[in-house]
């Protein structure tokens, strides 16, 4: 253990004395593995930036990882490409907003400079002929997914996200928690975001995190919450409209917490069956077995899933009509519960 800390601190010096990106980068990290809610809050920041007045008329990009692909270096993700070639969550975040550039690259240096740079995509070095799509606008602004932990990259703003029913002064590091970094590295963020809160807050809850997480009163602590949307059909062209009207359901999913969409579908169904899979989990045959087995018991129920997996399986060959004729996916968001939180967070990214 204090060899992993001794670890985390030198990478954290190291992170401190980074060069940062040549455009105005947003950084939307945490310190937990998973459960924060990382992909609606980069949507969130996306949605703000494009009604902005600063960076409305902008050319936006966002920059992933792209955690379990299967392509390689930098690549630019398309509306078409499948979650193995882009990733789960960039996949979903290009096909909700169209207009905004996204790639992944495991090297964050290295892919800032290509989205500042679309003109070196076109040299014949040998890494870049592996790129697949390479046309696309100079970045005026960068939003970077899960990259707090990057010591190579500096942002302009770093956001760190707190899970509001899983907070970090309550938990340990990994192998014996939920974290993954040192919980002093609260003071290296310039935002602090308590996600999925309740939608109303008890009198003095804010001063009360404020001083649980022993921030300063001039660092910015916002709280956001967690609303879903209509379910959409996954497979619109073979979606049987009956199932948008059943009352009872069946659920899978392979995120890290289920508990607030279980919660949430609680209001208006019945969940029947829930299966549960691994975060980021790549579907496979046996699972889709295992789904259509579910779907045979309950011949009435509507199967529910996340975007992100339902990602997943339209990745997936071969999907069998039943599946296809039922599934939908519950599109998630996050919004902030004070107005005055949102304008301040607005203010914010308008100053970069």
């Amino acid at each position: 253990m204090l060899i992993q800390r001794l670890i985390l601190k030198c990478a954290a010096k190291a992170w401190k004395t980074a060069p940062g990106a040549e455009v105005p980068t947003v950084c939307v990290g945490n310190l937990t593995v998973g459960g924060t809610g990382k992909t609606p809050h980069t949507e969130m920041i996306l949605r703000i930036l494009q009604d902005s007045d600063r960076w409305g008329n902008s050319n936006l990009a966002v920059l992933s990882r792209g955690y379990k692909r299967r392509s390689k270096g930098f690549q630019q993700v398309i509306t078409g490409n499948t979650a193995a070639f882009g990733g789960d969550e960039p996949v979903q975040i290009k096909r909700k907003f169209p207009a905004v550039t996204v790639a992944v690259d495991k090297n964050r240096v290295e892919g800032c400079d290509y989205l500042v740079h679309p003109e070196k995509l076109q040299s014949g070095d040998r890494r870049i002929r592996r790129i697949v799509n390479r046309e696309f606008p100079a970045a005026d602004i960068i939003v970077l997914d899960d990259a707090f932990q990057y010591k190579k990259l500096h942002a302009s703003l770093n956001i760190l996200l707190v899970n509001y029913r899983r907070p970090v002064f309550e938990d340990r590091l990994l192998p014996f928690g939920w974290l993954r970094d040192l919980p002093s590295r609260m003071a290296d963020a310039d935002v602090v975001i308590v996600s999925k809160s309740p939608h109303e807050l008890d009198p003095g809850e804010s001063q009360e995190w404020r001083e649980k997480l022993r921030l300063d009163e001039n660092r910015p602590l916002f709280f956001t919450t967690t609303d879903y949307d209509v379910p959409a059909a996954v497979f619109p062209e073979d979606a049987d409209p009956r199932y948008n009207y059943s009352k009872t359901v069946i659920l899978f999913s392979g995120i890290a917490d289920d508990t607030p969409l279980r919660a949430h579908l609680s209001d208006t169904y019945r969940i029947v069956e829930v299966l549960k899979f691994p975060d980021h989990h790549a579907y496979g045959r046996a699972d889709i077995r295992r789904i259509a087995a579910a779907v045979r018991r309950y011949p009435t129920a509507a199967l529910l899933t996340t975007e992100k997996d339902a990602g997943r399986v339209l990745d997936c060959k071969n999907v069998p009509q039943e599946i296809r004729r039922r599934l939908f996916a519950v599109p998630v968001r996050a919004s902030f519960v004070e107005e005055s939180d949102r304008i301040a967070f607005t203010t914010l990214l308008d100053t970069l």
